[in-house]
């Protein structure tokens, strides 16, 4: 598979281990890498900005990429602007679209993973399927994953999980997948999520995504206060995360504490999050409701 390792020393390796795993500041802090070849020096440079991104700091991304960069960057920089303001999604899916119609550049791997995230942060997952399904690189298997699971077929997501185990059953990707898919079925498979993320954990610095993974398996296990423990910890690393916000909510339920200050949080820092959407939804109806008393 092209952009799937090949001869000679990988010299990507670790910066790609820590841009999966989440550790997205060391990513950047550890990205000047001696003799890289002109194609891993663009490879390293979209794994720098989309940790940028993955931090929030859109601007950063949109400033520092021209026009003269190459058609991967151009790409990171899309998702940056389709990310840094509501206002913007409408022209960057019209420029997106646009360049995947361009036979030239259509077929770029990471115009196509890109493609692939934004359409599935816009839940048209057969429009990203249309871009992302021929695979060919670990991270299009692992985000074809992801929209599968999103669309409740695990059938077709283990289909694409087999694909990543054939190539490299060691691979990050491979492990981070096997574990989502382990927690989308359920049941007993929760438990061996949990042991990934546990293993992850124990040979990786900790971060905010595996944090969260491991908070979410307990969740599903039934064990709130450990998923709690593991939560606050998440938020000492970052106040803002989404995810941390979001799962803190969700805990602080079950453990019956107020949840009202995670969530008021997640509404600053995160307007456009999912949760936050619905809540506000279920605000107006009961609004709507008192008024209709009244």
């Amino acid at each position: 598979m092209a952009g799937m390792g090949g001869a000679g020393p990988d010299h990507l390796f670790n910066l790609r281990n820590t841009f999966y795993l989440g550790a997205y500041q060391t990513a950047i802090n550890n990205s000047e890498i001696p003799n890289l070849s002109p194609e891993d020096a663009v490879e390293r440079d979209c794994l720098v900005f989309r940790s940028y991104i993955a931090l929030g700091s859109y601007q950063l991304v949109i400033s520092e990429i021209d026009e003269a960069a190459a058609t991967p960057l151009q790409a990171v920089k899309l998702l940056a602007m389709y990310l840094s303001s509501p206002d913007n999604k409408e022209s960057t899916i019209s420029s997106l679209k646009e360049w995947l119609a361009d036979s030239t550049i259509g077929n770029n791997a990471i115009l196509r993973l890109i493609a692939g995230t934004i359409f599935m942060h816009e839940e048209d997952y057969n429009e990203a399927l249309k871009h992302t399904h021929a695979g060919g690189t670990m991270d299009l298997h692992a985000l074809n994953v992801q929209i599968f699971i999103k669309m409740h077929r695990s059938d077709y997501a283990e289909k694409q999980l087999r694909v990543m185990q054939q190539y490299d059953e060691d691979h990050t990707l491979t492990q981070l997948a096997t574990a989502w898919l382990n927690l989308a079925v359920g049941g007993s498979k929760i438990q061996e999520a949990h042991l990934i993320f546990q293993d992850f954990s124990e040979r990786y610095p900790m971060t905010c995504l595996i944090l969260n993974s491991k908070a979410v398996c307990c969740m599903q296990m039934g064990n709130f206060d450990e998923a709690e423990s593991l939560l606050l910890e998440a938020l000492n690393k970052d106040a803002k995360d989404p995810e941390t916000l979001a799962n803190l909510v969700v805990c602080s339920l079950h453990v019956g504490k107020s949840s009202s200050r995670y969530l008021s949080q997640l509404k600053l820092s995160h307007p456009e999050h999912v949760l936050v959407k619905r809540v506000s939804s279920a605000e107006d109806n009961f609004e709507r409701a008192l008024q209709s008393i009244a």
